[in-house]
């Protein structure tokens, strides 16, 4: 079974052998793309990713935590997606929306935001560009409502350490796929097929991203260890 255990006030415990990348938000011809830059070598056993931005050992663990005296209390609570979300109705499709954001910006398109896609979403291009729109939102915020079925894309299960050259900080942690995500408790947050973890602890609505990295400035220093140009 693969799973992210939170730990009370400690980091991520990833189990299952769930694939980790490198990922980088970048803009391309005028809209941002998530670029992977590489794969990392982790133990079948599992490994501990760190959630109060402190590492030394980005994006792991290092004990850190405890010499901070890292605040990890979770915020987000249990409820369900479909209780959360607005509606918004188009002439070809309908969105869902939450309002839970990593700020990683794919929303927005050639003709527009999503949301302006959607109201004009009976033009199918508008409706394409959308629904890419849509599928994209990391934090699983955006839903495309297609003849009255939620539209999911097919991912990969996966684990992406995200940086964003944009606004060079470090962002959030993009979760794909069919991983359980468990609270310090033993509660399992609502399975959902694209979630946003907080990695550098400010985060008001842990253990998701609020995009509060932005604001923090956070920068982990992963990119200069990468060996990657960033």
């Amino acid at each position: 079974m693969k799973k992210i255990k939170v730990t009370k006030n400690g980091p991520y415990i990833v189990s299952g052998e769930v694939s980790l990348y490198l990922k980088q938000i970048a803009e391309e011809d005028g809209i941002n793309v998530l670029k992977t830059i590489k794969k990392f070598d982790t133990p079948k056993t599992g490994y501990a990713l760190c959630r109060c931005g402190k590492s030394n050992n980005p994006p792991f663990c290092d004990a850190m935590h405890q010499s901070v005296e890292f605040d990890g209390t979770e915020d987000a609570g249990h409820g369900k997606y479909a209780d959360r979300v607005e509606v918004y109705k188009g002439g070809g499709m309908d969105l869902l929306d939450d309002n839970r954001c990593a700020y990683a910006r794919f929303c927005h398109k050639h003709l527009g935001d999503v949301w302006t896609l959607t109201e004009n979403s009976d033009n199918p291009q508008a409706k394409k560009q959308a629904i890419e729109a849509a599928s994209q939102c990391p934090t699983g915020r955006l839903t495309a409502v297609l003849n009255q079925k939620l539209f999911e894309p097919d991912l990969e299960d996966s684990i992406s350490i995200v940086e964003d050259l944009p606004k060079n900080v470090s962002a959030g942690i993009f979760v794909t796929g069919n991983i359980i995500i468990e609270d310090a408790d033993g509660k399992t947050y609502e399975a959902r097929n694209r979630q946003a973890l907080c990695r550098c602890g400010d985060s008001e609505l842990k253990p998701f991203c609020d995009a509060s990295h932005v604001n923090a400035h956070y920068n982990d220093g992963i990119k200069k260890k990468s060996g990657k140009k960033a």
